[in-house]
């Protein structure tokens, strides 16, 4: 679900720099985790230009800290440098481009919600993502993202899912098992089938982080914060509170919900000390061009 409350605006000009400079959230880019000047040089090489890039980034959360930080933050990249670059080009090909720098913010060109598919081309040209519902289709459709620490992640996602694919027993398992959540989550979206939605989206998330705790040496991105919001959504949803958790590669709990609940899970979470900052998200607009320039 592209968020309308998780947003990254990102200005980029290429000219007569000696350097290429990238800030991000008022920080200097000094550890390129994620490639994001490789990605910047495919841009170049697309549009045929040698001229280096200045490139200032603003996101209203913390990166690199469980948020898909990297999927915003890449989908703005790929729009401003494209159209910096003077490349023109369709939804589906920024989609095919934003994923080479990272997988996800593929989907996050698009608006509402979007599903990627990972093609079978070995040089990945039919890997793309597409919107299989719009933003207001499912208005009712919440979630709310749990901030429980707004540290940078020590290990980060790429690095970690790397690390898991070289090393977790349970890791082919669990890919045998995607197909039939992908199928399960899209057939729920577009049947707007809450509870198949969330229970699949819950147990896959699960799944997900036994592979890396399983892994060697093993990565475990729950903090007790973590486990708190989680056992407490399960208990709210045995009294008849119907609400689903999910992650990314970070401690952060979303909390997927009905617009009807939302208010009542609020209140509970108020009581929850563990809880730094909640941010309520509906299924949001589409990646685009905005006027108001960072630099």
């Amino acid at each position: 679900m592209t968020c309308d409350g998780l947003h990254t605006k990102t200005t980029v000009e290429f000219g007569k720099y000696e350097n290429d400079t990238i800030l991000i959230n008022d920080e200097e880019l000094k550890k390129d985790e994620k490639d994001i000047l490789g990605h910047i040089e495919r841009i170049r090489k697309m549009a045929g230009i040698t001229e280096k890039a200045k490139v200032i980034s603003e996101s209203n959360f913390p990166v690199a800290a469980g948020l898909a930080s990297s999927a915003s933050g890449l989908a703005a990249l790929t729009l401003a440098a494209s159209k910096a670059a003077n490349l023109e080009l369709s939804e589906k090909e920024l989609t095919i481009l934003a994923r080479q720098g990272s997988g996800s913010a593929s989907r996050s060109i698009c608006e509402g919600f979007a599903e990627w598919h990972k093609g079978s081309k070995e040089d990945g040209s039919d890997s793309y993502a597409e919107t299989i519902a719009k933003k207001d289709y499912w208005p009712e459709f919440r979630m709310l993202a749990c901030i429980v620490s707004e540290a940078k992640k020590a290990v980060g996602s790429r690095a970690g899912m790397a690390q898991t694919v070289a090393n977790c027993p349970y890791y082919e398992g669990w890919l045998k098992t995607i197909e039939d959540d992908l199928k399960n989550v899209r057939n729920g979206i577009l049947n707007k089938d809450f509870t198949l939605v969330g229970s699949t989206a819950e147990y896959n998330a699960l799944k997900m982080h036994a592979t890396m705790m399983t892994t060697k040496p093993s990565i475990i991105y729950w903090t007790p914060a973590t486990m708190e919001v989680m056992h407490n959504i399960m208990r709210w949803r045995e009294e008849g509170l119907e609400s689903y958790f999910t992650m990314d590669a970070g401690p952060q709990v979303k909390i997927l919900c009905l617009e009807k609940n939302m208010n009542k899970i609020k209140e509970k979470l108020e009581e929850l000390d563990c809880i730094k900052k909640t941010v309520e998200c509906r299924p949001g607009a589409a990646a685009r061009l905005v006027n108001d320039h960072l630099f």
